[in-house]
């Protein structure tokens, strides 16, 4: 019920920001783009290119947007028959929007009318601007940031907080699918249906290729760094990028030693309990961090090092592990999700230790008013790789999902900023090749279920987007992850 309220508050915000900026500024066109700074971050254009506000502009828009919340207009739904907005496509003034409706199929747009202004929306607002409780919009770098309100600040938006990094990573995703000219569902689905979207996905892949080089690159440059660290949310990708990092630097003659953070566990007796009395293993107070520095501190003085060994089925490290020695141009790679936590590898100066962030960072929105969150892309990969490798089905990876973003907001987003580089493993064509997938376990979700209403959100978004063939993804791709088929797992 939680996300509900918060996405009905947002939608509502956006729809009297953007009637304030159609008031305001007639001749701009408005981008909705991505999460940022506990907020959506946005762009504005005229015909010749980007727009700058002022922070004194921002300050009368956001005048403006109280005034129409105090004004307490009616939202009224014109219409949610794709059939009829269809018919009457071409009397829309919107690009983005008509090609949606050309591209589409049966996506679940609606039409809404707030005043004399009319958009086109996929999830409901509130039904007057009078609901708001609470919003903030901001100059910020090229653009802006609107904040709407959030339950776990009383109703109230989220404090200040800024992240350069991830700005600058979403910055360049975002360019890039400008060139490329597919930065809306529309423009992929038509790639699809004039059969160009096997070089897009090569060109997105070698995209990927081209980072992970530059990351390995960086890293063959200094020769003080002997601990690589790889963190970020649940299906970022994080194992793919290890194994493909290793692979290139393998190729410059540097030896890796992976190490698992699971064989550092302290055993399932001994895991810490969270604020309800349950066994938190997410914490990293659930891993052996001092053997874990000590292990890393002899490994890189040249010793050899009886590594230790987590059996799952016990619930006990074993009492013999395994015995390594790194060698002398050789580099450690830990994945895990601790992995920017500096309490993780206290004992290892800084200067020898190398920092990556991965998270899905989707830049292919919908249209210009209605960006794909990134978390929703990571749920539709784990729902669709806990049901094909994990037998798990889509109703138990959703309800896992709220305690699964608890442990992220608690232990890796605070992080983000430490790293030394970002890898955004968001790809402009996965929603559809996961689209089949996901929506076969998202419809056995019954109607009473408490899950139904995401499964429900979740199958409109996905219906954006036309199925891709499974066969044009690469092997080493990190889709493969998810949807197997990866040279790099036995599913």
């Amino acid at each position: 019920m939680r996300k509900i309220i918060e996405s009905r508050q947002y939608e509502t915000i956006k729809i009297i920001f953007l009637k304030a900026m159609w008031r305001l500024y007639p001749e701009y066109k408005i981008e909705i783009q991505n999460s940022l700074n506990n907020g959506s971050y946005g762009e504005i254009y005229d015909e010749n290119g980007l727009v700058e506000l002022s922070s004194k502009d921002y300050k009368k828009i956001k005048e403006k947007i109280q005034e129409i919340i105090d004004q307490d207009l009616p939202i009224i739904q014109v219409t949610d028959d794709i059939e009829k907005l269809k018919e009457r496509w071409r009397d829309i003034p919107r690009d983005d929007v008509r090609a949606l409706l050309k591209n589409c199929g049966w996506a679940k747009i609606k039409e809404f009318k707030i005043g004399d202004y009319v958009d086109y929306f996929y999830l409901k607002p509130e039904t007057s601007s009078g609901k708001v409780k609470d919003f903030d919009i901001y100059k910020y770098d090229r653009g802006f940031i609107l904040k709407t309100p959030m339950e776990i600040y009383d109703w109230k938006v989220a404090p200040m907080k800024d992240t350069p990094k991830i700005a600058q990573a979403f910055q360049e995703g975002n360019d890039w699918e400008k060139i490329m000219g597919i930065n809306f569902a529309g423009s992929i689905n038509k790639k699809v249906f004039k059969k160009e979207i096997a070089e897009l996905i090569m060109l997105n892949e070698t995209l990927h290729t081209k980072k992970i080089n530059r990351i390995a690159n960086e890293i063959i440059k200094n020769d003080k760094i002997k601990l690589v660290t790889i963190a970020g949310p649940s299906s970022s990708g994080k194992t793919t990028l290890s194994k493909k990092l290793r692979l290139h630097l393998q190729t410059s003659g540097i030896k890796t030693l992976a190490i698992s953070l699971d064989d550092y566990y302290v055993g399932r007796k001994n895991v810490p309990l969270d604020e309800n009395g349950e066994k938190d293993f997410e914490t990293i107070h659930a891993l052996d961090i001092k053997l874990l520095n000590e292990n890393l501190r002899d490994l890189i003085a040249g010793k050899e090092v009886e590594l230790p060994y987590y059996n799952f089925f016990t619930g006990e490290r074993e009492k013999e592990g395994h015995r390594e020695k790194l060698e002398e141009n050789g580099i450690i790679i830990i994945e895990g999700i601790h992995g920017l936590n500096n309490k993780l590898t206290e004992y290892i100066p800084r200067e020898n230790k190398y920092k990556i962030y991965i998270s899905c960072l989707t830049q292919t929105n919908m249209d210009r008013h209605n960006r794909v969150h990134t978390t929703d892309v990571r749920k539709i990969r784990r729902i669709v790789r806990d049901s094909l490798s994990r037998d798990t089905s889509g109703e138990d990876t959703l309800k896992m999902w709220n305690s699964v973003r608890k442990g992220e907001e608690k232990w890796i987003f605070p992080y983000q900023e430490e790293a030394d580089a970002i890898f955004n493993s968001s790809l402009c064509y996965e929603l559809g090749v996961l689209k089949p997938y996901a929506i076969r376990e998202l419809i056995k979700i019954d109607i009473e279920s408490p899950q139904y209403e995401e499964s429900k959100k979740l199958i409109e978004l996905l219906s954006c987007f036309v199925d891709i063939e499974t066969s044009l993804v690469p092997t080493d791709s990190i889709l493969k992850e998810f949807i197997g088929g990866s040279i790099f797992y036995n599913y």
